[in-house]
């Protein structure tokens, strides 16, 4: 996954508390077995209203998610993050999270930050108020800095440290692949293997 140390977008300002993961891409498009292209289907049944914020050309390439509490709440689905980052986007703002998704963020780069909910309602006003407002979210510094908030917030040292370097849990296992080969090399020859290419 991409590394994530600072971040500096535009941001879409999805003023909506309890948004579920079924919201953020609806269930009839699960059957899909790739992560790519999830994009499209983000928010797809509010984005039938022409009104709806996705819509809006002045928000078009937003790349951090402004939203009210709760955010991700519902089912477990992955196809949530993934839609998201596929849309471009690396950070999503709110009150709270809820906490399969927020790790779910975590495990393939998307920056889930936690600010309290007058801060997250000043940067949605300063978006509303100028689309071409940009926020800074600085994971190495923990802050979050706009001309409408400058803000701290707190993360985990291990789950920062993963998103700091960009590791997955694919990339953890892969550093330690010298020790699985030689592992596999000491063992009897009929138990099954694991071989890379």
């Amino acid at each position: 996954m991409r590394p994530f140390t600072e971040h500096t977008g535009r941001a879409l300002p999805l003023d909506r508390s309890d948004v579920d993961t079924d919201q953020i891409v609806p269930a009839r498009f699960l059957r899909r077995i790739e992560r790519s292209g999830f994009g499209p289907l983000l928010f797809a049944e509010w984005r039938k209203d022409p009104g709806f914020v996705l819509n809006r050309p002045e928000f078009a390439g937003a790349t951090i998610l402004l939203a009210g509490p709760n955010f991700g709440s519902g089912s477990s689905r992955e196809h949530a993050v993934w839609a998201l980052e596929d849309a471009g986007f690396r950070s999503v703002i709110a009150p709270s999270f809820a906490d399969i998704f927020r790790n779910n963020c975590c495990k393939i780069g998307v920056l889930p930050v936690e600010l309290a909910q007058e801060s997250v309602r000043a940067l949605m006003d300063a978006v509303l108020d100028d689309p071409t407002t940009e926020i800074t979210v600085d994971l190495q510094a923990m802050r979050v800095s706009a001309p409408a908030v400058h803000e701290a917030f707190e993360i985990d040292p291990y789950t920062r440290w993963r998103l700091l370097e960009g590791l997955d849990d694919i990339d953890l296992t892969l550093r330690n692949a010298d020790a699985i080969d030689a592992y596999e090399r000491t063992r009897p020859a009929r138990l099954p293997s694991v071989t890379r290419a």
